[in-house]
């Protein structure tokens, strides 16, 4: 979701870029063979309306003003990094295979205590995975990465480097970390990162790597439909992360991410709409950053046209909306945000029939007297 206050480190060239590509690409909505569990493992959640919260803010003092946030509004979930942007696991843990293949640092010094401290305060608490953005993992085991001709970990242009998603050890890695969430007390598990790097199919052939003949589209649903089953008898939820503008055009082939066939195998889907992350002429608008409930409709419009068809299949959406100001687009391209303009997002959803939320701050810091 990226480090600096857009989710999934995206900016507006490489959406743009990602865009055009998938546009050139043929739609494959195919929906057969739907072996996803119809049954919410969730039925007695709430509808959930949350926050993101950073290790950091876990377990430190920022948290005292979030659980106040939730204690006086209709917030009731937080979003919590268990393995981070780098790959760090954020608490102790003693799980061997967890301390052999990543690197756990106490972000959050004392787990089971935030645990309780989320029940005492009735948050639903979702744990998110970053899965294949992973330098740690990449540094510790090359052969589970992308490399270059001298064998040298690649990365992408912000130093980031990601490991490789038709290996089944890593498949396997991060459903581990995700066992030992559920097992901690989250009731969800939130994966981010389900796809290749950014811009991959220009690369793909100079890299190194271990494939099969599976598409990257496949292999990424694959995963997904892997860790439901695999987490299924835990009766927890999952959910994934998808770029928005994904329910707008054809299947990303570059990045290996499918609307449809993800949404398929997951008991919820967050696209990531955020006004500030669309380009012009997106859903007629000249600057969609200044225009968050039109986005913000047209995106869900586009999502359910998408998903609809999968009848009993088809998951809760939750998208993550924008709770930050997006100066870096320029002057003319953005406002600043605050109340009116995340309550704007929030009725443009409640007018398309959407009522569960997420909302995004990098630094956790959310905007005050909001009618959620």
């Amino acid at each position: 979701m990226g480090t600096v206050s857009q989710p999934d480190g995206q900016v507006t060239s490489l959406i743009q870029t990602t865009v055009n590509s998938a546009i050139s690409q043929q739609q494959t909505n195919d929906h057969s063979s739907q072996t996803a569990v119809k049954g919410d493992p969730q039925e007695e959640a709430p509808k959930v309306k949350g926050v993101y919260v950073t290790a950091y803010s876990a377990g430190g003092a920022r948290m005292d003003q979030l659980v106040d946030l939730m204690d006086k509004t209709e917030l009731n979930a937080m979003v919590i990094d268990i393995k981070d942007d780098e790959g760090y696991i954020t608490y102790k843990t003693d799980n061997a295979k967890l301390q052999e293949l990543g690197k756990p640092q106490p972000f959050i010094k004392d787990i089971n205590k935030l645990m309780q401290r989320l029940k005492k305060h009735d948050i639903y608490p979702i744990a998110r995975v970053v899965v294949f953005k992973d330098t740690i993992l990449a540094k510790k085991n090359p052969e589970l990465s992308f490399r270059k001709s001298d064998g040298s970990v690649w990365a992408n242009g912000g130093g980031d480097s990601f490991v490789n998603p038709y290996s089944k050890e890593v498949w396997d890695y991060n459903i581990e970390i995700a066992k030992e969430a559920a097992r901690l007390g989250f009731k969800e598990i939130q994966f981010d990162y389900v796809r290749f790097p950014e811009g991959f199919e220009k690369r793909a052939d100079s890299l190194k790597y271990t494939k099969t003949k599976q598409s990257r589209v496949d292999i990424v649903s694959e995963f997904v439909k892997y860790a439901r089953k695999e987490l299924a008898p835990l009766g927890i939820r999952v959910s994934v992360d998808i770029f928005g503008y994904a329910a707008s055009v054809p299947a990303a082939e570059g990045i290996g991410q499918d609307f449809v066939k993800i949404s398929k195998h997951v008991d919820v889907i967050s696209p990531m709409v955020y006004p500030s992350h669309y380009s012009t002429g997106w859903f007629g608008s000249k600057a969609p950053d200044k225009a968050p409930y039109q986005t913000i409709k047209g995106s869900m419009e586009d999502t359910h046209k998408k998903l609809d068809p999968l009848g009993s299949y088809k998951p809760i959406i939750r998208p993550w909306i924008q709770d930050f100001t997006a100066s870096w687009l320029g002057n003319g391209n953005y406002i600043k945000y605050g109340k009116k303009e995340v309550e704007e997002q929030i009725r443009a959803l409640k007018d398309m029939n959407v009522d569960e939320y997420l909302l995004w701050n990098a630094a956790n810091r959310y905007t005050e007297n909001v009618n959620y």
